[in-house]
Protein backbone atom coordinates (compact mmCIF):
# COMPACT_ATOMS: atom_id res chain seq x y z
CA UNK A 1 0.00 0.00 0.00
CA UNK A 2 1.27 3.53 -0.77
CA UNK A 3 2.35 6.17 2.05
CA UNK A 4 0.74 9.39 1.41
CA UNK A 5 4.12 10.34 0.17
CA UNK A 6 4.04 7.85 -2.12
CA UNK A 7 0.41 8.46 -3.86
CA UNK A 8 1.22 12.28 -4.30
CA UNK A 9 4.06 10.94 -6.69
CA UNK A 10 1.99 8.89 -8.98
CA UNK A 11 0.38 10.12 -11.35
CA UNK A 12 -2.28 7.50 -12.20
CA UNK A 13 -3.65 8.83 -8.21
CA UNK A 14 -3.31 12.29 -8.47
CA UNK A 15 -6.00 14.49 -7.54
CA UNK A 16 -6.94 11.56 -5.00
CA UNK A 17 -6.42 12.16 -2.19
CA UNK A 18 -5.22 9.81 0.35
CA UNK A 19 -8.18 8.36 2.08
CA UNK A 20 -10.20 8.21 -1.01
CA UNK A 21 -7.10 5.52 -2.13
CA UNK A 22 -7.85 3.66 0.68
CA UNK A 23 -11.48 3.68 -0.12
CA UNK A 24 -10.78 3.22 -3.83
CA UNK A 25 -8.85 -0.46 -2.59
CA UNK A 26 -11.96 -1.31 -1.53
CA UNK A 27 -14.44 -0.69 -3.78
CA UNK A 28 -12.41 -1.96 -6.60
CA UNK A 29 -11.79 -5.24 -4.79
CA UNK A 30 -8.05 -4.41 -5.74
CA UNK A 31 -5.06 -7.02 -4.70
CA UNK A 32 -1.74 -5.93 -3.79
CA UNK A 33 0.98 -8.27 -5.02
CA UNK A 34 5.01 -7.78 -4.13
CA UNK A 35 7.45 -9.51 -6.50
CA UNK A 36 11.38 -10.06 -6.48
CA UNK A 37 13.67 -8.77 -9.49
CA UNK A 38 13.11 -10.81 -12.61
CA UNK A 39 9.93 -11.71 -11.64
CA UNK A 40 6.88 -12.03 -13.88
CA UNK A 41 4.13 -9.61 -12.59
CA UNK A 42 1.88 -9.72 -15.49
CA UNK A 43 1.57 -12.60 -18.78
CA UNK A 44 -0.57 -11.03 -21.76
CA UNK A 45 -2.04 -14.52 -21.86
CA UNK A 46 -3.10 -15.14 -18.95
CA UNK A 47 -4.24 -11.99 -17.50
CA UNK A 48 -7.81 -11.48 -18.25
CA UNK A 49 -9.28 -8.48 -17.47
CA UNK A 50 -6.68 -6.86 -14.81
CA UNK A 51 -4.60 -3.69 -15.25
CA UNK A 52 -1.83 -3.48 -12.98
CA UNK A 53 -0.89 -0.65 -11.61
CA UNK A 54 3.25 0.01 -10.79
CA UNK A 55 3.14 1.54 -7.30
CA UNK A 56 7.01 0.63 -6.43
CA UNK A 57 9.90 -0.52 -8.23
CA UNK A 58 10.88 -0.31 -12.20
CA UNK A 59 9.43 -3.19 -14.83
CA UNK A 60 9.47 -3.63 -18.34
CA UNK A 61 7.17 -4.67 -20.81
CA UNK A 62 8.68 -7.08 -22.67
CA UNK A 63 7.78 -8.72 -26.23
CA UNK A 64 9.36 -12.67 -26.77
CA UNK A 65 9.06 -13.99 -30.55
CA UNK A 66 8.54 -17.85 -31.47
CA UNK A 67 12.71 -17.64 -31.53
CA UNK A 68 12.50 -16.86 -28.07
CA UNK A 69 14.12 -13.44 -28.37
CA UNK A 70 12.94 -10.91 -26.13
CA UNK A 71 12.25 -7.18 -27.02
CA UNK A 72 11.85 -4.37 -24.42
CA UNK A 73 8.61 -2.42 -25.72
CA UNK A 74 7.95 -0.30 -22.62
CA UNK A 75 9.78 0.84 -19.17
CA UNK A 76 7.30 1.12 -17.05
CA UNK A 77 8.28 3.27 -13.93
CA UNK A 78 6.14 4.29 -10.54
CA UNK A 79 2.37 4.80 -11.92
CA UNK A 80 2.58 3.06 -15.04
CA UNK A 81 -0.47 1.34 -15.67
CA UNK A 82 -0.33 -2.07 -18.26
CA UNK A 83 -2.67 -4.87 -19.29
CA UNK A 84 -3.96 -6.83 -21.74
CA UNK A 85 -6.96 -4.42 -21.94
CA UNK A 86 -4.43 -1.54 -22.27
CA UNK A 87 -2.11 -2.77 -24.53
CA UNK A 88 -1.81 -3.29 -28.72
CA UNK A 89 -2.05 -7.43 -28.21
CA UNK A 90 -3.10 -9.74 -30.78
CA UNK A 91 -2.22 -12.32 -29.33
CA UNK A 92 0.06 -13.88 -32.56
CA UNK A 93 2.54 -16.62 -31.90
CA UNK A 94 4.78 -13.76 -29.77
CA UNK A 95 4.07 -13.33 -26.29
CA UNK A 96 4.39 -10.43 -24.08
CA UNK A 97 5.31 -10.11 -20.09
CA UNK A 98 5.74 -7.92 -17.63
CA UNK A 99 9.26 -8.46 -15.94
CA UNK A 100 10.37 -6.80 -12.88
CA UNK A 101 13.60 -5.06 -12.91
CA UNK A 102 13.74 -4.33 -9.24
CA UNK A 103 11.86 -5.35 -6.40
CA UNK A 104 7.55 -4.48 -7.14
CA UNK A 105 4.54 -3.91 -5.47
CA UNK A 106 2.05 -3.83 -7.80
CA UNK A 107 -1.93 -3.40 -7.34
CA UNK A 108 -4.22 -5.21 -9.78
CA UNK A 109 -7.61 -4.09 -10.66
CA UNK A 110 -10.35 -5.68 -12.63
CA UNK A 111 -11.05 -2.89 -15.91
CA UNK A 112 -14.61 -3.40 -15.55
CA UNK A 113 -14.08 -1.81 -12.40
CA UNK A 114 -12.87 0.89 -13.42
CA UNK A 115 -15.25 1.27 -16.66
CA UNK A 116 -18.30 0.94 -15.01
CA UNK A 117 -19.84 4.20 -13.41
CA UNK A 118 -19.73 4.22 -9.30
CA UNK A 119 -23.15 4.30 -7.92
CA UNK A 120 -21.99 6.81 -5.57
CA UNK A 121 -20.75 9.00 -8.46
CA UNK A 122 -17.53 9.32 -6.50
CA UNK A 123 -15.28 11.61 -7.64
CA UNK A 124 -12.35 9.87 -7.20
CA UNK A 125 -13.06 7.64 -9.69
CA UNK A 126 -13.86 9.72 -12.16
CA UNK A 127 -10.55 11.10 -11.53
CA UNK A 128 -8.75 7.84 -11.63
CA UNK A 129 -10.54 7.55 -15.09
CA UNK A 130 -9.23 11.18 -16.74
CA UNK A 131 -5.90 9.78 -15.28
CA UNK A 132 -5.73 7.07 -16.85
CA UNK A 133 -6.87 8.29 -20.10
CA UNK A 134 -4.02 10.50 -19.94
CA UNK A 135 -1.41 8.14 -19.35
CA UNK A 136 -2.68 5.76 -22.32
CA UNK A 137 -2.40 8.98 -23.96
CA UNK A 138 1.06 9.26 -22.72
CA UNK A 139 1.59 5.20 -23.93
CA UNK A 140 0.82 6.60 -27.74
CA UNK A 141 3.54 8.99 -28.01
CA UNK A 142 5.75 6.11 -26.29
CA UNK A 143 4.81 3.84 -29.20
CA UNK A 144 5.56 6.50 -31.64
CA UNK A 145 8.20 7.52 -30.74
CA UNK A 146 9.41 3.58 -30.71
CA UNK A 147 8.07 3.00 -34.62
CA UNK A 148 10.48 6.35 -35.05
CA UNK A 149 13.38 4.76 -33.92
CA UNK A 150 12.32 0.82 -34.99
CA UNK A 151 11.50 2.17 -38.69
CA UNK A 152 15.46 3.82 -39.14
CA UNK A 153 17.09 1.14 -41.44
CA UNK A 154 20.97 0.97 -39.81
CA UNK A 155 22.11 0.91 -36.02
CA UNK A 156 23.60 4.24 -36.47
CA UNK A 157 20.63 5.66 -37.55
CA UNK A 158 18.30 4.18 -34.44
CA UNK A 159 20.97 5.16 -31.94
CA UNK A 160 20.73 9.01 -33.59
CA UNK A 161 17.19 8.42 -33.95
CA UNK A 162 16.86 7.83 -30.35
CA UNK A 163 19.43 10.50 -28.62
CA UNK A 164 17.49 12.85 -30.17
CA UNK A 165 14.47 12.26 -29.38
CA UNK A 166 16.03 12.39 -25.41
CA UNK A 167 17.60 15.62 -26.66
CA UNK A 168 14.48 17.12 -27.37
CA UNK A 169 12.90 16.17 -24.33
CA UNK A 170 15.31 17.50 -21.95
CA UNK A 171 16.02 20.56 -23.97
CA UNK A 172 19.68 19.75 -23.45
CA UNK A 173 22.57 18.52 -25.34
CA UNK A 174 23.34 15.87 -22.67
CA UNK A 175 21.09 13.30 -20.97
CA UNK A 176 21.15 10.59 -19.15
CA UNK A 177 20.12 6.79 -20.08
CA UNK A 178 16.76 6.07 -18.78
CA UNK A 179 17.75 2.51 -19.20
CA UNK A 180 21.34 0.24 -19.12
CA UNK A 181 22.95 -0.24 -22.26
CA UNK A 182 22.05 -4.00 -22.83
CA UNK A 183 17.93 -2.34 -22.42
CA UNK A 184 19.00 -0.14 -25.17
CA UNK A 185 20.40 -2.83 -27.56
CA UNK A 186 16.80 -4.84 -26.74
CA UNK A 187 14.84 -1.15 -27.20
CA UNK A 188 16.48 -0.39 -31.11
CA UNK A 189 16.40 -4.47 -31.54
CA UNK A 190 19.95 -4.74 -32.39
CA UNK A 191 22.75 -7.09 -31.01
CA UNK A 192 24.85 -5.26 -28.16
CA UNK A 193 28.13 -6.42 -29.42
CA UNK A 194 27.46 -4.08 -32.59
CA UNK A 195 25.11 -1.28 -31.10
CA UNK A 196 28.42 -0.87 -28.76
CA UNK A 197 30.32 -1.09 -32.27
CA UNK A 198 28.77 1.96 -33.78
CA UNK A 199 28.71 4.13 -30.12
CA UNK A 200 32.53 3.66 -30.49
CA UNK A 201 32.40 4.69 -33.80
CA UNK A 202 29.86 7.79 -33.32
CA UNK A 203 32.78 8.81 -30.02
CA UNK A 204 35.62 8.43 -32.54
CA UNK A 205 33.88 10.47 -35.33
CA UNK A 206 32.45 13.00 -32.63
CA UNK A 207 29.22 12.53 -32.59
CA UNK A 208 28.58 11.49 -29.33
CA UNK A 209 30.42 11.22 -25.74
CA UNK A 210 29.78 9.21 -23.52
CA UNK A 211 30.13 9.13 -19.57
CA UNK A 212 28.26 6.58 -18.13
CA UNK A 213 25.07 6.41 -18.90
CA UNK A 214 25.82 10.13 -19.69
CA UNK A 215 25.13 10.64 -23.31
CA UNK A 216 26.04 13.88 -24.52
CA UNK A 217 25.21 14.94 -28.64
CA UNK A 218 28.01 16.87 -30.71
CA UNK A 219 26.63 16.61 -33.88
Amino acid sequence: MLSPEELKASPIFEGISYQNYLLMIDCFQAIQKTYRPEDVAYNFEQGGEQVGILERGEASLIRIDEDGVSTVLENLTVGSVFGRSLAFYGGSGDSMEVVCRTACDVLYIDFPHILKRCEKACVHHSLLVQNMLMLITGKAQVLAERIDVLSRRSIREKLLCFFHQQVEKTGKNSFMLPFSLSMLADYIATDRSAMMREMKHLREEDLIRTDGREITLLG
